[in-house]
């Protein structure tokens, strides 16, 4: 008679140490929920949890401290640079890291960023651009596509009268202290693993006081661009892709040495 065996059922999928078991606010199919859950799953492996901070900014992620196990604070719209500055010189051997979507970062913020980076502060940004205002309605943003219609330009953004997208990891990646500044998306299985190694290589290179660090993250906004889910993802790939090209803007050889350590 054959031995009835029970199958062993192993768990596939499990919920990061730093990742708050509580709902969200995200509408379906953003990608913020990604984001999070490689932040997560970053400071779960190198063992940074405890000792990290995280500022939120305004915008779609101005909860995001609520959504991880681990200390957070709420910046001023745009002043997370500002902020993280003053936390990481108080507190030098804490992880801090802002969190930022490009209305945020790249508007309001831009100037804090740019000293940030200037100066060398060894803190790290966690870029998301969704090329739109998600928050408050769907306006145009500085990263908005040439063309790319939203609820300030209905007819497509003309850059003739309001520029060119501004091309945050180009602008940021020749200034002297700047250690790692990369380019990922989240658009399919293979970018979203890209995008999780460097995270963990630009918490390591906060960890070795290289410089300044930013993982700019292409991601997408289905409520806002008036798509499913799917077709959002399709549209990074078709159209966010070309303009805002992954890959890396630089690595030091101090942020070499980091990852490599």
């Amino acid at each position: 008679m054959l031995q009835e065996i029970t199958p062993v059922m192993l768990p596939v999928y499990e919920r990061p140490a730093a990742l708050a078991g509580v709902h969200t606010h995200y509408c379906p199919g953003c990608t913020h929920g990604i984001a999070h859950r490689l932040v997560a799953e970053a400071l779960d492996e190198l063992g940074l949890r405890e000792q990290t901070i995280m500022v939120a900014p305004v915008g779609c992620a101005v909860f995001a401290y609520q959504y991880f196990e681990m200390d957070g604070c709420e910046a001023a719209h745009g002043r997370a640079p500002a902020m993280a500055t003053g936390i990481k010189r108080l507190l030098p051997d804490r992880t801090v890291l802002t969190y930022q979507g490009d209305g945020d970062l790249a508007s309001i913020g831009i100037a804090e960023l740019i000293h940030a980076a200037a100066r060398g502060e060894p803190f790290t940004t966690i870029f998301v651009n969704n090329a739109i205002y998600g928050m408050t309605g769907g306006q145009m943003s500085p990263e908005s596509l040439e063309g790319q219609r939203t609820s300030s330009t209905p007819g497509g953004r003309d850059v003739q009268r309001t520029g060119f997208p501004l091309k945050v990891c180009e602008l940021i990646a020749g200034l002297e202290g700047t250690a790692y500044v990369v380019r990922r998306s989240l658009h399919d299985v293979a970018s979203i693993r890209k995008a999780k190694k460097a995270i963990v290589t630009a918490l390591k290179v906060q960890q070795a006081g290289a410089g300044f660090s930013l993982v700019e993250l292409l991601s997408t906004c289905p409520t806002n661009w008036g798509l499913t889910p799917a077709d959002a993802l399709t549209w990074v790939e078709e159209h966010m892709l070309p303009q805002y090209p992954v890959g890396d803007y630089k690595v030091s050889a101090a942020a070499l040495r980091a990852a490599a350590g």
